[in-house]
C-alpha cells in the first residue's frame, strides 16, 4: 500500500465530520467543566458566577464550526477567553478551546490569521498584566503560554503541509494509473492493428493464389491435364501455409498451450518460397539481389517479406501484368525491397492510396523508413520501400 493511500484512509473507529466536531465540543465541555468543579473544591471557597459557565458554553460550543468557519472559531473563543479569565475565580482551562482553534485555522491553512490572533492573545495578556501590576510573562508560565501558542500554529502549519502533500501524491498516483490505463489502451490498439494487418497480408496473399491456380485448373482441366493437376498441388500448398499462419497469428490472441506446426518465421530468407508459389500460377518472377545477404532484426526482416508479398499479391491482381521483378538491396544499415511488374495502364493496378498500400507503408513507417508506390516509368507498378536496420 501506498503511504498517501495508507495516511488518507480513515480509521473505522473514529467519528468523522459534523459527528467528531460534535464529540470534540461537547467532550471539551465536559472536561473543562470537571476541571472547574474539582478547581472550585479543592481551592480556596469560592462559586463561579453563571455568566461565566455560559461564556464556558459559548467557547466550547463554538468549536462545532471550526472546520466550516475556522477563523472565526478561532476569535470567538479568544473573546470568550478574553471576557472569561478577568470575571471569573478560580481561573479554569478555558484557554484549551482557543488552543483548539488556533491549531484547526492553522491547519487549514489560514496561518496569516492564526498568528494575527496569537499575537492579539499575548497583547491583551500583556496589557491585562501591566493594568494589575504584575509581569507573569516574565516568569515560566507566562513563557510556556507564548510558546504553546507558536507551537500549535507551527503544528497546525506542518499538518496543512503535510496534507497537501498526500494530496499532491494521491493526485500523481491518479495521473499515473491514467497513464497506464491509456498506455496500455495503446499498445492493445497497436497490437490489434499488428494482427489485423498480419491477416490482410496472409489472407490476401494466398487467397489471391488460390483463386489465380483455380482459374487455371478450371481452364486447363480438360485441355491441359498436368497444367490443372499443377494448379491443384499450388492450391493445397497454399491453402496449408495459409492456414497454419492464420494459426500462428490467431494463436497469440487464444494464447493456447499446443504447439504450432513447425516452420521457419516470415523472411527474406523465404522469398524463393514466395515466388516460387507465384510462378507455379503463371507469373514469370525474377529475383535480384545485391550486397551481401545475413541475417536481419526480426522486425525489419518480417517487414520487408510483408512488403514484397503484398507488393505481389497485387500483382497476380492485375490482368496485364505478365512478369515482375524482386529486387534485395542491402546496405551498411538499410534494406531496401522493390518489386516492379509490367502491366499496362489502366490494367488495374493498385491505387497508391489504397488499403494494400497504406498498409505496406505503415509497416516501413514503424521502422524509422519509408516506401514509394507508383506507376513506373516504362509502364507498369513499382513499390520500393527502405528498411533502417
Amino acid at each position: 500500500m501506498r503511504l498517501a493511500d495508507r495516511d488518507a484512509r480513515p480509521v473505522p473507529w473514529l467519528p468523522t465530520g459534523r459527528t467528531a466536531d460534535a464529540a470534540l465540543a461537547g467532550g471539551a465541555f465536559a472536561v473543562l467543566a470537571a476541571m472547574t468543579l474539582v478547581s472550585i473544591h479543592t481551592g480556596p471557597p469560592s462559586r463561579m458566577p453563571l455568566y461565566s459557565w455560559a461564556l464556558l458554553v459559548v467557547a466550547c460550543g463554538a468549536l462545532y464550526f471550526r472546520r466550516s468557519h475556522p477563523v472565526a472559531v478561532a476569535a470567538v473563543t479568544l473573546a470568550a477567553c478574553a471576557v472569561y479569565y478577568p470575571v471569573t475565580e478560580p481561573d479554569g482551562p478555558a484557554v484549551l478551546t482557543f488552543v483548539v482553534a488556533l491549531y484547526t485555522a492553522a491547519a487549514e491553512g489560514h496561518l496569516t490569521a492564526a498568528v494575527v490572533l496569537v499575537g492579539i492573545a499575548v497583547g491583551g495578556t500583556v496589557a491585562g498584566d501591566r493594568r494589575d501590576d504584575v509581569n507573569h510573562l516574565a516568569d515560566a508560565a507566562g513563557f510556556l503560554l507564548i510558546g504553546w501558542f507558536v507551537a500549535v500554529v507551527a503544528i497546525g502549519g506542518v499538518v496543512r503541509n503535510r496534507r497537501a502533500y498526500l494530496r499532491e501524491a494521491q493526485e500523481r498516483a491518479r495521473v499515473a494509473e491514467r497513464g497506464r490505463e491509456a498506455e496500455a489502451r495503446r499498445r492493445a490498439i497497436e497490437e490489434r492493428l499488428r494482427i489485423a494487418r498480419e491477416l490482410h497480408d496472409v489472407l490476401g496473399h494466398n487467397i489471391s493464389l488460390i483463386n489465380v491456380q483455380a482459374t487455371a485448373a478450371l481452364h486447363g482441366l480438360r485441355r491441359e491435364p498436368q497444367r490443372a493437376e499443377d494448379a491443384l498441388t499450388a492450391i493445397k500448398q497454399a491453402s496449408k501455409d495459409v492456414l497454419r499462419e492464420m494459426r500462428a497469428t490467431l494463436g497469440v490472441l487464444r494464447q493456447v498451450d499446443e504447439a504450432a506446426p513447425v516452420a521457419p518465421a516470415p523472411g527474406l530468407a523465404r522469398l524463393d518460397e514466395l515466388t516460387g508459389g507465384l510462378a507455379a500460377a503463371g507469373l514469370k518472377i525474377r529475383t535480384e539481389v545485391e550486397g551481401e545477404p545475413r541475417p536481419l532484426p526480426a522486425e525489419a526482416d518480417l517487414a520487408a517479406y510483408r512488403i514484397v508479398q503484398e507488393a505481389l499479391t497485387n500483382v497476380t491482381r492485375h490482368s496485364g501484368a505478365t512478369s515482375a521483378v524482386v529486387r534485395v538491396r542491402y546496405g551498411a544499415e538499410d534494406v531496401v525491397v522493390s518489386v516492379e511488374d509490367d502491366g499496362t495502364p489502366g490494367s488495374g493496378a493498385p491505387s497508391a492510396g489504397g488499403s494494400g498500400i497504406r498498409g505496406m507503408r505503415d509497416r516501413a513507417e514503424a521502422l524509422g523508413g519509408g516506401l514509394d508506390a507508383g506507376p513506373g516509368p516504362d509502364g507498369g507498378f513499382t513499390v520500393r520501400a527502405r528498411l533502417p536496420l
